[in-house]
């Protein structure tokens, strides 16, 4: 066996993992800005690799179905979601229930975005058979960490019911951005953060527990 044998057998492994991590990257951004712009539905796998430029089979053999996909770009875009909205209300530190009061703005600023298109967990769970427990488990864990995060700064800004005022802030959340999808106006951020700012002051009186119809609703 000679030198440039050699060489192959030491790169190859290494040049085709990276080509592996640069076609899924490249299918995964693809395959979210069609589907949150588009639909999962009305977006055929033709669409997906021409924008993202690779083959048919590639895209079987990263993520073995269209459905695999649609999982891999929820947690992708749900992991890059939190990231920035608990960055968004933690900046510029304050006590919690400052770091609370931004939630609205900092939505309103997304909502402004040209490729806003709405809560891809709440267009997908949307979109399919409301039996069809993969995506809704999916945006549930999703919603769990979200509503965690809120319901700790409550918590920690001595609200009498932290759990119930997370799930009144996420139904605000929620009809908040759905809308800012249907109307196209960022500013109806300003009128859900009316709304949080009854919430958020002073109160005396103990909200009612949240039960699990009213917890299950929020949190879809």
């Amino acid at each position: 066996m000679g030198k440039p044998s050699l060489k192959k057998k030491v790169v190859a492994p290494h040049t085709a993992v990276s080509d592996d991590e640069s076609a899924r990257g490249r299918l995964l951004s693809a395959a979210s800005h069609l589907f949150c712009k588009n639909g999962i539905n009305a977006t055929g796998i033709d669409a997906i690799i021409e924008q993202a430029g690779t083959a048919k089979t590639t895209l079987y053999k990263l993520f073995g179905s269209k459905t695999n996909l649609v999982q891999a770009v929820l947690e992708s875009e749900g992991k890059q979601w939190r990231e920035w909205f608990i960055g968004a209300i933690e900046s510029g530190g304050g006590d919690p229930q400052a770091k609370l009061e931004r939630i609205f703005p900092a939505l309103k600023a997304w909502f402004g975005e040209e490729r806003f298109y709405g809560c891809p967990f709440i267009n997908a769970v949307g979109e399919h058979d409301k039996d069809q427990k993969q995506f809704r488990t999916i945006a549930l864990k999703h919603k769990k960490v979200v509503l965690g995060h809120i319901e700790k700064l409550a918590s920690e800004m001595g609200a009498s019911e932290p759990a119930v005022l997370a799930h009144q802030l996420a139904l605000l959340i929620d009809g908040a951005i759905v809308a800012a999808m249907v109307s196209r106006d960022p500013s109806v951020a300003d009128t859900a953060a009316l709304a949080a700012g009854s919430l958020l002051g002073p109160t005396t009186k103990k909200p009612k527990r949240a039960g699990n119809a009213q917890a299950e609703f929020a949190a879809v």
